[in-house]
């Protein structure tokens, strides 16, 4: 989960949280930061639920491989399998120069 409010403190900072069925944990994602997920075994099932109707005018996304995140996906990037919506996200503060806010 990444903080992408333009003019936060705390701007960029990330934070990664392993979920899985043996810890019963749950993850509350608020408006303002991103999010992005991988599935570290053979299967998973994953659901999440929004708070508002899906409307993709407002959507945006970041690269999720952006040296910015400094984020540990816990493989190999070599090994990822991204959207080619993922692979063409722009990098975090791009999107501030580009005029795209999220």
């Amino acid at each position: 989960i990444v903080d992408i409010r333009e003019g936060s403190p705390t701007y960029g900072q990330s934070i990664e949280v392993v979920l899985s069925a043996s810890n019963f944990k749950q993850l509350f994602v608020p408006r303002g930061f991103a999010h992005g997920f991988i599935v570290l075994s053979d299967q998973a099932l994953f659901s999440y639920k929004c708070d508002n109707f899906y409307n993709k005018p407002s959507e945006g996304q970041v690269n999720p491989l952006c040296a910015n995140l400094k984020l540990d996906w816990g493989m190999n990037e070599a090994d990822l399998i991204l959207s080619d919506k993922d692979k063409n996200g722009p990098n975090l503060g791009d999107h501030i120069s580009s005029g795209i806010h999220f």
